[in-house]
């Protein structure tokens, strides 16, 4: 009886195992192991798999070399194990359970002391060797027969099973089947068995083991001996291997890197000269070494990637030319050339280029990059247009350098630069405005014109349009001032100027310049003939004023005097009245006019009466009651201030008469009417004389009293300044100008204030840039002041200036602290002295 088991599957999950185990065998003939075997189950599906397995020296227990699934009755199975000592073995069968109910069972299981009667028995297998990369063949001599329906294959531990490659039959008795394992590498090395599955059961040979060899490969580069631009020195370098010996043969391969050429020598020493080569090239050198066997050469060892070196040059390029000249660029081509002219791979063509700039020769030098093309150019850029280039080009390599012959172009117009923006001058008028500029500083090229575009972007006047001030000019390139008529007046003007060649215009640039404002715009006052007129007073109608170029900053109600004016008639025209004078100083300054009000524009938006000697105040002024038995001219003045700027214009508005009655004694004014020094004129009457004397005193003497009960404190005030007055004056001199500029200085209180600027005088109008400080508010005291006044382009008619002297009367006496100042006003007035004073 042999050993058995039985195994009942019912209830047990998939997978479940349970193994029987012989004992080691260590047979030293051939043998055959019997046994039987039940896999059965009602339902019809296997319980299990029984596997077999056979365990060589207690190694692996490796692959099944035999296993079933399912039989409906007891069979019968045997092993030929060819496995023989020194060596044992171990024969396992293992069920696995499959989740369904049934049973397994092995019975009987015996050693037999003969060969197996259905299953062949293999002879000794031997371990084969080969270089790695190889076929590893083994050949299973089998003894027995084998037919159509058996499986042969070889089955390894832990490696790739083999096919069967072929099978050569010898008798009945004797087969030889052929196995390979294909390109064997150290991975495919180990343990390899012969195995045949026939009806009967399976044989099993001995292991035999499958020896990979590696070919030699050197663990390091060939060394680098020298370099030379056809030749390479190296030393082999390969005592250091990977892979198996023994080493029979060295051989030197070398490539260029790019692949075009290939050599490999045989070497029979550890140096060796490799010749013939091309220079500036890199090869990689690598080192073959071969063992015995077929396929004992191995791989190539690291490769030694060097380069020959440079040769000079063959020449410098060839039929260079010019292909596009720009204004400020050269775009030039050459003839190609490659490496058998450079004799080298890693060169450069550098251009060279010189030139004149701002009196200095520029040397520049570009590399040109397109020299693998077939029609190589090269663009030299950032040249200074109409200007004279030398170029050429240089080819270089570390050996040395060839030069082409030299090109000379001329580059081409191109565009000026911007005019320079500090010479753009603008002279400013109030309707006018004189342009002018110097050319740019970089012409490049002939200037043929200027254009100049104008455009109004502002104004002080915010009702002004501007939408109609715009245009373009043109003037020639010789040509660098204009002027600009028919503008506006107190408008900001843009200018764009930019110049041009033939290449076209250069970039604009821009400046602005504002017109000077015009005095505002009367409006006609034909008839002069007041609302309303009585002994005192004169009521008009005031009308707005337009403005020209800035709003109309205040409003003035002028009152002149008109006195008897001497025989000599000069051409006159009507002044305005700049500087304002209080009705209090203008006794003082011997002024035929003085301000009766003053009222700001909003004060006046469309056409009002006004009263004149309505003896109210009004900004400051004193609108006192005029006097019955003197003529007056009225004038209605507006100003207008912006940019620094004042300008007036002034209408006369109405006349008044003297009365037939003569009134009484101006009270402020008497003072004024002291007799002046009488000339002494032969033919004279002195009885009138001493007649008028005696009547002036006693006037004198009544007024001076008057004077003293009503305005002591004004009196006090005056005969101060007065005072003042001479004291200052005989120190400056008796010339005209000086006295008016020290009377300019002095106002009633004794203030002093800056003497105002000069003023232009246009149509009827008056231009002037007073300080704020000459239109005084309610909290200030007038300044008394005069100042230059300069003629314009045109004026307006206006009745005769009076001279500051009364003629035809008589007159009272004279202080003599008053005596040098009343002789310098005569000197003053041209022409007139004691004579006509007398007339």
């Amino acid at each position: 009886a042999g050993s058995f088991m039985l195994v009942n599957t019912s209830g047990k999950f998939a997978g479940q195992k349970a193994h029987l185990l012989m004992p080691h065998l260590k047979e030293n003939d051939t043998h055959c192991i019997d046994f039987h075997y039940y896999v059965s189950s009602k339902s019809g599906s296997s319980p299990g798999t029984l596997n077999i397995y056979v365990k060589v020296n207690d190694g692996p227990i490796g692959n099944p070399v035999w296993n079933t699934s399912i039989t409906a009755t007891w069979n019968r199975a045997e092993l030929a194990i060819s496995t023989f000592w020194p060596n044992f073995y171990q024969v396992v069968f293992e069920v696995v359970t499959s989740g369904h109910p049934g049973y397994v069972a092995i019975d009987e299981v015996k050693v037999l002391g003969h060969p197996c009667t259905k299953t062949p028995h293999f002879l000794r297998l031997r371990s084969v060797e080969v270089n790695a990369g190889q076929f590893a063949t083994f050949q299973c001599t089998a003894n027995g027969g084998t037919d159509s329906g058996d499986r042969l294959w070889l089955q390894g531990i832990y490696v790739r099973d083999a096919p069967l490659k072929d099978i050569k039959v010898f008798s009945a008795r004797r087969f030889v089947a052929l196995f390979s394992v294909v390109n064997a590498t150290k991975r495919d090395a180990g343990n390899y068995r012969c195995m045949i599955r026939t009806e009967g059961g399976v044989g099993v040979s001995n292991y035999a083991e499958l020896i990979v060899k590696e070919p030699p490969v050197p663990i390091a580069p060939p060394q680098l001996s020298s370099v030379g631009a056809t030749y390479l020195w190296i030393q082999l370098n390969a005592n250091s291997i990977n892979g198996d010996g023994p080493i029979i043969q060295r051989e030197v391969e070398y490539r260029t890197s790019s692949g075009s050429s290939y050599d490999i020598q045989t070497v029979d020493s550890t140096s060796y000269k490799i010749g013939h080569l091309d220079p500036d090239t890199e090869y990689e050198i690598s080192v073959l070494l071969t063992r015995p066997g077929e396929g004992g050469t191995g791989s190539p060892g690291p490769a030694l990637k060097t380069r020959t070196k440079c040769a000079d040059p063959m020449r410098g390029p060839r039929k260079l030319e010019v292909v596009e000249i720009k204004s400020r660029q050269i775009t030039i081509c050459w003839e190609p050339f490659g490496y058998n002219v450079t004799r080298c791979h890693r060169y450069n063509l550098t251009v060279h280029y010189r030139y004149q700039a701002g009196g200095q020769e520029q040397v520049r030098e570009e590399v040109s990059w397109d020299t693998e093309s077939s029609h190589p150019q090269h663009t030299i850029t950032n040249l200074s247009p109409y200007t004279n280039v030398s170029i050429k080009l240089v080819l270089m390599n570390p050996e040395g350098r060839k030069e082409s012959q030299e090109l000379v172009v001329q580059t081409d117009e191109d565009v000026p630069s911007a005019v320079p923006l500090e010479s753009i001058q603008g002279s400013t008028f109030e309707e006018k405005i004189f342009l002018q500029w110097r050319e740019p500083a970089q012409t490049y090229g002939v200037i043929t014109l200027y254009e100049i575009t104008y455009k109004a972007v502002s104004s002080f006047d915010p009702e002004i349009d501007l939408s109609n001030q715009s245009g373009r000019v043109s003037k020639l390139g010789n040509e660098t001032h204009y002027l600009f008529f028919g503008l506006y007046p107190g408008t900001t003007y843009s200018f764009t100027i930019r110049a041009s060649t033939a290449k076209g215009f250069g970039p604009p640039i821009t400046n602005q310049f504002t017109t000077k404002i015009s005095a505002p715009s009367m409006p006609p006052y034909e008839l002069e003939t007041p609302l309303n007129q009585t002994d005192s007073t004169v009521t008009v109608l005031l009308k707005p004023a337009q403005s020209r170029g800035a709003p109309v900053s205040v409003y003035q109600i002028v009152v002149e005097e008109e006195r008897p004016r001497r025989t000599k008639k000069t051409t006159e025209i009507l002044k305005c009245y700049p500087v304002p004078i209080h009705f209090q100083n203008a006794s003082l300054l011997n002024s035929q006019y003085y301000f009766a009000a003053e009222f700001p524009a909003n004060g006046l938006q469309a056409a009002q009466p006004f009263t004149i000697g309505d003896n109210k105040t009004y900004s400051g002024f004193w609108n006192t009651p005029l006097l019955p038995h003197k003529s007056y001219s009225i004038y209605f003045q507006a100003a207008s201030r912006a940019n620094g700027e004042t300008k007036i214009d002034c209408v006369r508005v109405a006349t008044k008469g003297a009365a037939t009655r003569k009134p009484d004694p101006e009270p402020e004014k008497q003072t004024d009417h002291t007799v002046k020094i009488a000339g002494v004129i032969a033919g004279i009457l002195l009885f009138v004389i001493i007649f008028l004397g005696v009547v002036l005193v006693m006037k004198k003497r009544k007024l001076a009293k008057k004077r003293k009960e009503t305005l002591s404190s004004t009196r006090q005030e005056m005969t101060v300044m007065v005072n003042s007055m001479d004291k200052s004056y005989t120190e400056q001199g008796t010339n005209c100008d000086e006295a008016f500029s020290f009377m300019d200085t002095h106002n009633l209180n004794g203030r002093s204030v800056s003497s105002p600027s000069s003023f232009t005088m246009k149509t009827n109008t008056l231009s002037t840039t007073v300080p704020n400080s000459y239109y005084p508010d309610e909290t200030h005291t007038m300044v008394s002041d005069t100042s230059s006044l300069v003629q314009s382009h045109t004026y307006k008619k206006r009745d005769p200036v009076d001279v500051p002297y009364q003629t035809g009367q008589l007159h009272p006496a004279i202080r003599v602290a008053d005596l040098l100042q009343h002789i310098t006003q005569m000197k003053c007035a041209e022409g007139y002295g004691f004579k006509e004073e007398y007339e």
